[in-house]
């Protein structure tokens, strides 16, 4: 059961590592890292960080790797950072939802025909600019009455 304390703290850990992983992170492995989201437990001790990688799996798990063992540098910002009585214990889990969903997308794209106007709608368009230039000389006022 997720309660608003724990959801608070998850946003904060979320806000402070990935902004620690982007700005304080020297690590080459580390690159095109976004932490999705993160799962904190309800004693506070351990924070599961849920990290998308952008690229190959290999460069995947250099990242991770190179998060891992970083660990220890982020729980140091975040103690800085936070104030609780515990810090965190992090743990980086790599989130496929977003490739997942690209390639859902993708596989969707190759199975749907594309969509093409209706015929319908082309030929009222001709109609309205029809009815327009017909209209024009009926609205107009007669100025020799006025």
């Amino acid at each position: 059961m997720s309660t608003r304390r724990t959801q608070k703290a998850a946003q904060a850990i979320r806000e402070v590592v990935s902004m620690a992983i982007l700005a304080d992170l020297n690590d080459p492995r580390v690159q095109d890292v976004t932490v999705t989201y993160v799962e904190v437990a309800p004693d506070m001790r351990q924070a599961k960080v849920h990290v998308s990688v952008r690229g190959n799996e290999t460069k995947q798990r250099l990242s991770l790797q190179g998060l891992r063992s970083a660990a220890g540098f982020l729980q140091a910002k975040l103690a800085s950072r936070i104030e609780t009585r515990y810090t965190p214990r992090l743990e980086f889990v790599l989130d496929l939802g977003v490739k997942k969903s690209i390639e859902m997308a993708q596989i969707l794209d190759r199975v749907l025909p594309a969509k093409s106007p209706p015929e319908d709608a082309a030929s009222e368009e001709q109609d309205v600019h029809a009815d327009d230039e017909g209209g024009d000389d009926a609205a107009e006022p007669d100025e020799e009455s006025g």
